[in-house]
């Protein structure tokens, strides 16, 4: 997936995803493979994002509570 730039204050995990979500609004994002069926959906789109920072070890921990 190519990456968009990055806008100021935003963070590698916000860059996937947002890169995600504009390649779904172009049709060329596909869940699992090329070959297969183009995500119509924003939230699966947003999970692919996700699931791509993850991978590429953008993704951050996060707090389980507010204290």
């Amino acid at each position: 997936m190519p990456k968009l730039p990055r806008k100021k204050g935003e963070t590698k995990e916000q860059q996937s995803v947002r890169s995600a979500v504009h390649e779904m609004k172009r049709g060329e994002l596909h869940s699992g493979s090329k070959s297969g069926p183009k995500v119509k959906n924003p939230k699966q789109a947003i999970a692919i994002g996700l699931s791509e920072a993850r991978k590429a070890g953008d993704r951050k921990k996060r707090n389980k509570g507010r204290h």
